[in-house]
């Protein structure tokens, strides 16, 4: 079967729809909520309250002061880890409050 000029795979069709209707930063932000765990942790996990994402920033609120002062040194390695696993850098920073 022959390929058609405007023939789109479904990862492309999908990939148009999100940019169309402006859904991937929603995407990412939940991904990222579901992935924290998995790439910090259950103790971090624990003492994590919010976790969301507005123009590529990772914001991040964490209930324990040691903890938080811990994490603020790591910010770059928490960049890379999230951006490894979605597979880009969409993640540019990560704010620790």
């Amino acid at each position: 079967m022959m390929k058609k000029k405007n023939d789109v795979t479904l990862a492309e069709a999908m990939q148009q729809m999100l940019q169309e209707f402006r859904l991937q930063p929603q995407m990412h932000e939940t991904r990222i909520k579901m992935l924290w765990e998995k790439l910090m942790g259950n103790t971090i996990a624990t003492y994590t309250s919010n976790i969301s994402v507005r123009k590529n920033v990772l914001y991040v609120s964490i209930l324990s002061a040691p903890l938080k002062n811990e994490l603020i040194f790591g910010k770059d390695k928490i960049v890379a880890l999230i951006n490894e696993e979605l597979g880009e850098q969409y993640i540019r920073e990560v704010v620790i409050r």
